[in-house]
């Protein structure tokens, strides 16, 4: 890290000289125009119109005769690195397995369509503006998802429903994800990205820390559902009762952890979360015993209680995340640090009078 003094030059405007070797590394001589980006994180960036660091909008790639999976594959990481347009070449025609990958794509993906199709081209372009994408909305959407699903995979583990919305449910937190993926990519390569996001790059980090744990609070809903379609029979009223009570205690710790990181409530709510998920994690240890000793429930029910526990340790490490924000922002004062600049101040101003 180099340092500058700033000074003035006629008419009270500020002046910093630049280092020599950025400058001759960047071609920089007098006369050259240069870019300024500042930041609400308030940050001042320099650049030169030629050596701006920003990420490929447009991608060319040759398919060939590539598996369709593979196809999808590479669609997908496109997205998430944040490119715009990519053509996919396909010298000898696509396949209809081909076309119907591209299209599973432009459905499972926010913000994607097919732009343009020949007969040995197809151009998948993303319209997406992140000045209209709310990133701290898409999380709440995404925690809204999960524990739906989360709440519906409970009810037919305990109750034998079921509902047939579950695999629409599935895809809007996979969708929901790529999203915030992307642009959590994106604040990454553009400066622009971020300023147009309205969020500061540890803000941005903190909502796709928080996105990754939702989208495994969904995983492990799936993971329930697929247990209760395989049990043999209900659980009997006692398991059942103790099954409801710690996947509400699970959701809670999922909900409020979300809360704080959106700003919906505060940080003693985050040490309260982490505190229930202690607790959850004791009761749920307790009944994996009782169901081990009694020897006559369903064994498929340990792998929901795993990840009953799993789904806790999510939100946890959301409320982690919450206590690491709260950090970074002030939330926890030094009181004698308080104090002691408190008295400075007031002697300051009996100095002064």
């Amino acid at each position: 890290m180099d340092t500058r003094k700033i000074q003035t030059v006629g008419g009270g405007t500020y002046t910093v000289s630049l280092p020599k070797e950025w400058a001759e590394s960047e071609n920089c001589t007098a006369g050259t125009t240069v870019n300024l980006h500042t930041h609400i994180d308030g940050l001042l960036v320099i650049q030169t119109p030629e050596s701006q660091t920003t990420a490929r909008n447009r991608l060319t790639l040759e398919v060939g005769n590539d598996d369709p999976a593979e196809t999808e594959q590479l669609l997908r990481a496109a997205y998430a690195a944040g490119v715009e347009s990519v053509a996919l070449e396909l010298p000898d025609g696509y396949s209809d397995e081909q076309h119907r990958a591209i299209e599973r794509v432009t459905r499972n993906l926010t913000g994607v369509t097919i732009a343009e199709e020949t007969g040995s081209t197809v151009t998948v372009q993303t319209l997406l503006d992140a000045g209209e994408v709310s990133v701290s909305q898409s999380v709440r959407q995404l925690q809204f998802v999960a524990l739906s699903m989360h709440r519906d995979a409970m009810a037919a583990l305990t109750t034998g429903t079921t509902s047939d919305r579950w695999g629409d449910r599935d895809e809007q937190a996979d969708r929901l994800y790529a999203m915030i993926d992307r642009y959590f990519e994106r604040g990454l390569a553009r400066l622009d990205e971020i300023d147009a996001l309205g969020q500061t790059r540890p803000e941005l980090f903190t909502l796709w820390g928080t996105a990754n744990e939702l989208e495994r609070v969904a995983d492990h809903a799936e993971r329930i559902g697929t247990v209760a379609d395989r049990l043999d029979g209900q659980p009997d009223e006692r398991i059942i009762t103790a099954l409801d009570d710690i996947a509400q205690d699970v959701r809670a710790v999922v909900e409020d952890a979300v809360r704080v990181i959106i700003g919906d409530a505060c940080v003693d709510t985050a040490r309260q979360t982490l505190a229930t998920r202690r607790d959850v994690r004791e009761r749920i240890t307790s009944l994996d015993r009782q169901l081990f000793e009694s020897g006559d429930a369903d064994y498929r029910l340990t792998r929901a209680l795993d990840s009953l526990t799993r789904t806790a340790e999510h939100g946890g490490n959301i409320a982690e995340l919450g206590l690491r924000m709260a950090v970074r922002d002030g939330a926890f004062s030094d009181p004698a640090t308080d104090t002691d600049e408190a008295n400075a101040s007031s002697s300051t101003a009996e100095t002064e009078s």
